[in-house]
């Protein structure tokens, strides 16, 4: 598990030190440097499915190691837009890198199990649009290319008569995509697969199997509805349906298309599937888990998430949402997820960068201080009417 992060030089930070916990939850106002801590993780992963970070090359040049800002997971633009507008040649806090360069660079570093990881990029001002940034490396590096790992951005899969049917991505791999545009067929073939007992078999559910416990969180969002995933034969699509069992007087023998039922559902299904086939080993990364989603259902996917943690796996959630919050403080206080288990941290502005601010969750749910800023429009719009 990655116990901290720090980034140097990269985008909105400086200088960032993060810790990070099975559930770290990143909240803050809009361009703050949230997406900045899950960007600079999927950039790490991309550059090294690319082969730039094993000492192969992206090519067949190794020369051509190094930090790949545009691919699979993100598109950061070019080395220029990278690099922090305040950046500094020299950092003697960093202590891992041998033979520092003295141009300006970007780093990412990280703790895990006792041991420190860093990548050094160098950026070269006669290159300014370069989407490849040379990388020098420490001794050892991090075996995050090879841990079970998903990266849900805000913008998902949105609700379509087909989805793609790849075998490499969704079955090979085991990637639901960026956009959690392979979710239905991933789906579809691992249908049967079983839920392992512990906090993420959802004891509703008609069997353990992962169709049967996906449908059984989706209720959760949506009382009633059932779901199919099924190849369509002779192309190379796959198609997603709902049933709703007769609720709300809908006709429970008809299946529905996604494109003719609420956009939340389909908005919501990658999350669930990501959360549910997470393992121990596994690293998830979500932007917006509870975009699209009701107030009752944006609490009740924080719970999935916190049991997803409570696995094992590592969850670090871009969230917007006081209910995603308030449901990770549920979990905490039904002793579903740990104290300490639970890291948030809320990044605000300070003009010349972003600050972060840490509070720390006891063991009733309660937060140890609430800083301005943090969750208080509810107060604030009240504190106007009762005016």
């Amino acid at each position: 598990m990655i116990t901290h992060l720090t980034l140097v030089n990269f985008k909105a930070f400086r200088r960032l030190e993060l810790p990070m916990g099975p559930l770290t939850l990143l909240t803050g106002l809009n361009s703050s440097g949230k997406s900045s801590v899950l960007q600079a993780l999927g950039m790490i992963r991309q550059s090294y499915d690319a082969g730039g970070l094993r000492g192969l090359g992206l090519g067949n040049d190794a020369s051509e190691d190094g930090l790949l800002l545009n691919g699979e997971l993100v598109e950061l633009g070019t080395a220029q837009d990278v690099l922090h507008e305040d950046f500094s040649a020299a950092d003697d806090g960093l202590g891992l890198f041998i033979g520092k360069p003295l141009s300006p660079y970007v780093a990412v570093l990280f703790e895990q199990e006792g041991e420190r990881y860093g990548w050094g990029a160098e950026y070269d001002a006669s290159q300014p649009d370069q989407d490849l940034m040379r990388v020098w490396l420490p001794p050892q590096t991090a075996p995050l290319a090879y841990r079970p790992f998903q990266y849900l951005h805000a913008d998902r899969i949105t609700p379509a008569v087909t989805y793609p049917r790849s075998h490499q991505i969704a079955i090979a791999r085991g990637f639901l995509g960026a956009r959690g545009e392979h979710t239905v067929n991933f789906l579809r073939h691992n249908a049967e697969d079983e839920i392992p007992e512990g906090p993420l078999r959802h004891p509703g559910a008609t069997s353990p199997q992962l169709l049967d416990q996906t449908v059984a969180w989706m209720q959760e969002l949506c009382p009633g509805v059932n779901l199919q995933a099924s190849a369509i034969e002779g192309t190379d699509f796959v198609r997603l349906s709902y049933g709703f069992g007769g609720t709300a007087g809908i006709n429970s023998t008809r299946r529905r298309r996604p494109t003719n039922v609420g956009f939340g559902l389909t908005y919501a299904l990658p999350v669930v599937v990501a959360c549910l086939t997470a393992t121990p080993e596994s690293l998830i990364l979500l932007e917006n888990p509870e975009a699209h989603l009701h107030p009752k259902g944006q609490t009740r996917m924080a719970a999935l998430v916190s049991a997803a943690a409570a696995t094992g796996a590592q969850l670090v959630v871009e969230t917007h949402s006081d209910h995603v919050l308030n449901g990770v403080r549920l979990a905490v206080k039904r002793g579903d997820l740990r104290p300490d288990d639970a890291v948030i941290h809320f990044f605000r502005g300070n003009g010349s960068g972003a600050e972060v601010i840490s509070p720390r969750v006891d063991e009733d749910g309660m937060l140890a201080q609430w800083p301005k800023g943090f969750f208080d429009e509810w107060e604030n719009s009240l504190d106007q009417l009762l005016d």
